[in-house]
């Protein structure tokens, strides 16, 4: 069955080969007892070490049922020790922190054996072994002749063909000595026994073969065995060994229970990193909801605005430098470029097409579509002093938004404007000669504007000193006068307030309400498109608009010629000879609904080339983009913070698993006995450190959870925020993956290290 040629074996000492067994020529029958007699240092384990393929020989060959283990690779030896040896050691070799059950299960979990079938032969072979009592104590319960006992149970619970026996009454009395070798030499009856001892007596009594090995050579042997000539040789047939991973973690579970105070203080460490990432995280969500809801509230009223001229801001342009070497240049050189290199625009054509286009988007989207138009208002009033003054108005055209002028038109829906603002004194205005005044939310007017409506300037006003106040628009004929073919403004204030037929009145007081999502219009006079419409209906068949459209090259009112300034189209939107649209203000209903008006007019633009696609400004969502992004930095820059303490965490796991690699050192030598490969052991150690990375997160998140309900109670009482910080669902899974991975990574060198121990050095560790 077994067959040693010419095995050799040199352990290699201060750079020198050292012959431990010089020669050994052994054939070994099935169902024999054989003992290995000889003084210390002979070579007895260490023959035993390689006839049980934990130890590998230098030369010769060691064949197995006539198949040679030359060209066995590690994976076949572990395989050789799981299913063809048994071994039973003189100090038992239990691990310590399983019980006797598991202990003798322990060969059957490489093997793969299923957990049921694995518990009935366990308990079988116990039984046989008579320790039918002792299953469920650990080792260090029981005495040296029962620990002997679950040795043997182990050794034989996978059915072996060899028996490999180290002293196994070597730490026992005389008594329970008896009972062992009784017990092994029961076993050799169907199964071939080699016991290496000091012992003669006890070789004798119960041997049925004596060899005796003195300097690593064979000086006797009693019954010497001729192999077996068979016509056809046997095939050894062993089952790879496997440790699947849920025993592995089932294993380091078991192991990680016997050190509960480490475990769990190494869980709290590890949870450090993962409280404080889950703390800026719950904040951070917090702060993004918050200021999205602030957001929501405060610039659902801020308008997508098409203006005619967009400005963005590119790279700037490209030039030579003449000393690229130097930033600051003191050499007498100097190099052009153009300051609005950096400047692109875009000319919106509002067409009518456009306009249709927009009358047709659905309307729950939007509150209000206000159209701004080019037309100026020619304005004089009478002071309180008496004079006659020319009130000054900026072009229409200019956006609500950055504009200067006192005097806009309001978005042409009343009900969405009193919806944000309270009319406190007087009327909204309902025909063409009303307007309001728009004061701000403390009831303050600008001085410029009470100085251009002719107001005396006093300390405080009351709703009769500004309700029915009245100013004049003035029509193009009676503000220009043709001076040789150029329109000139007329200086003449006193007769063109004279003869003016427009009088226009303050019917009403504006402020915005405290309760507002934003203000959307303006301090200052605010009038209709009554007004506008009015005025255009009846400028456009002026005097000054007819020389326009005689002279479409030459500006009428300065006698120059058109520019990129002063074009064709512009004069005439101002003169009101031209109702096109400069502007689109698009109030939308909710924030929400401005993705749904902006893919709108996006669809607008489909087909259409880059000249004729309108391009829209979203003041919101510019500004809602800049205050998440700053949260977003925030947050990284936080949560990097907290993630050294998460990256320190698991190094110091990682040292920890390295400690418990060589406390459990003799434990890696008996699973490696046991046929335990290399990546069995490994992924023990895996396994222990991915429990503790899965605990640590576990606990980590349940910390943060905790301390968010301080930390809610604390951000209620001063910003009446409810429920403020909160961890997504998402992100607490994220970081409890993050907690085991980084774990397991820092286990990972540990591991293999653990792995790579030589079982026979391992073995011998106290």
């Amino acid at each position: 069955m077994l067959q040693l040629k010419n095995i050799k074996k040199d352990y290699m000492l201060a750079g020198k080969p050292f012959p431990a067994l010089k020669g050994i020529d052994l054939s070994f029958k099935e169902n024999e007892f054989v003992s290995i007699l000889g003084p210390s240092g002979c070579g007895k384990t260490t023959l035993l070490n390689i006839i049980g393929g934990l130890d590998r020989y230098t030369s010769g060959d060691l064949l197995i049922e006539g198949k040679s283990t030359k060209d066995f690779k590690d994976q076949d030896w572990d395989a050789y020790r799981n299913a063809t040896i048994g071994f039973v050691f003189q100090t038992y070799n239990l691990i310590s922190h399983l019980s006797v059950l598991d202990n003798v299960e322990m060969s059957l979990r490489l093997s793969g054996v299923s957990a049921k079938e694995r518990k009935e032969r366990a308990i079988k072979v116990l039984v046989d072994v008579g320790l039918e009592e002792h299953i469920y104590k650990k080792p260090n319960q029981l005495s040296g002749g029962q620990m002997q006992r679950v040795a043997i149970a182990r050794s034989l619970v996978n059915n072996p063909k060899i028996l490999l026996a180290d002293e196994p009454t070597g730490a026992l009395d005389s008594e329970t000595s008896e009972q062992i070798m009784k017990l092994i030499e029961k076993i050799s009856k169907d199964r071939l026994v080699i016991m290496v001892t000091h012992n003669a007596e006890i070789a004798e009594a119960h041997s049925d073969r004596i060899v005796h090995l003195l300097d690593g050579l064979v000086t006797l042997d009693s019954r010497p065995s001729e192999p077996v000539k068979k016509e056809k040789t046997e095939k050894l047939e062993n089952k790879k060994t496997s440790m699947s991973y849920i025993t592995a973690i089932k294993t380091s579970f078991k192991n990680l229970l016997t050190k509960k105070g480490r475990t769990i203080i190494t869980a709290l460490a590890g949870s450090i990193g993962i409280i404080g990432i889950a703390l800026v995280l719950s904040i951070s969500n917090g702060m993004t909801t918050y200021t999205n809801n602030i957001q929501s509230d405060a610039l659902a009223g801020f308008p997508i605005t098409v203006d005619q001229t967009v400005v963005a801001f590119g790279p700037p342009e490209e030039v030579t430098n003449p000393r690229p070497d130097l930033e600051y240049i003191s050499d007498d050189l100097f190099a052009p470029y153009d300051s609005d290199s950096s400047l692109s625009s875009h000319q919106n054509i509002i067409t009518t097409e456009f306009i249709t286009y927009l009358s047709e988007m659905n309307p729950e989207y939007y509150n209000s579509i206000s159209y701004t138009r080019g037309l100026s208002l020619n304005v004089v009033n009478l002071s309180d002093n008496g004079s006659y003054i020319s009130v000054p108005t900026a072009s229409s055209g200019v956006s609500f938004f950055g504009g200067s002028s006192y005097f806009n038109e309001m978005p042409n829906n009343p009900d969405f404007i009193q919806t944000q603002y309270d009319v406190i004194f007087g009327d909204y205005p309902t025909s063409y000669n009303q307007v309001v005044l728009i004061v701000d939310e403390r009831n303050r007017i600008d001085l410029t504007l009470l100085e251009d409506l002719g107001i005396n300037i006093e300390d405080e006003y009351t709703s009769q000193d500004l309700i029915g106040r009245t100013f004049k628009v003035v029509l193009n004929d009676l503000f220009y006068n043709e001076v040789g073919g150029v329109y000139i403004e007329s200086t003449n204030y006193e007769n063109m307030y004279n003869n003016s037929q427009i009088l226009i009145e303050i019917s009403g007081i504006l402020r915005v309400k405290e309760e507002a999502s934003s203000e959307i219009l303006d301090t200052g006079i605010g009038y209709t498109s009554f007004l506008t419409d009015y005025l255009l209906n009846i400028e456009k068949d002026s005097n000054v608009v007819a020389a326009q459209v005689a002279s479409p090259t030459i500006n009428v009112l300065t006698g120059s010629a058109f520019n990129s300034t002063f074009t064709y189209d512009g004069v005439m939107r101002s003169i009101g000879g031209d109702a096109t649209p400069v502007a689109v203000q698009i109030y939308p209903v909710s924030f929400e609904y401005k993705d749904e008006i902006k893919a709108y007019i996006d669809v607008f633009n489909v087909g259409l080339d880059e000249t004729n696609q309108i391009i829209y400004t979203d003041l919101a969502e510019t500004i809602s983009g800049t205050i998440s992004s700053l949260i977003n930095t925030i947050t990284i820059i936080l949560a990097a913070f907290a993630a050294i303490s998460l990256v320190v965490s698991s190094v110091m796991i990682g040292i920890i698993t390295y400690v418990s690699v060589v406390e459990r050192t003799k434990e890696i030598g008996i699973m490696r006995s046991l046929g335990a490969r290399k990546k069995d052991i490994s992924r023990i150690f895996n396994a222990e450190t991915l429990l503790i990375g899965f605990t640590a997160g576990i606990f980590g998140i349940i910390v943060s959870f905790l301390l968010n309900i301080p930390i809610n109670l604390l951000v209620e009482r001063f910003i009446d925020v409810p429920n403020f910080a909160s961890l997504p669902a998402t992100s607490a899974l994220f970081l409890i993956v993050l907690s085991t991975l980084l774990t397991l990574i820092a286990g990972l060198f540990p591991s293999r290290i653990a792995a790579k121990r030589d079982p026979v050095v391992a073995l011998r560790t106290e």
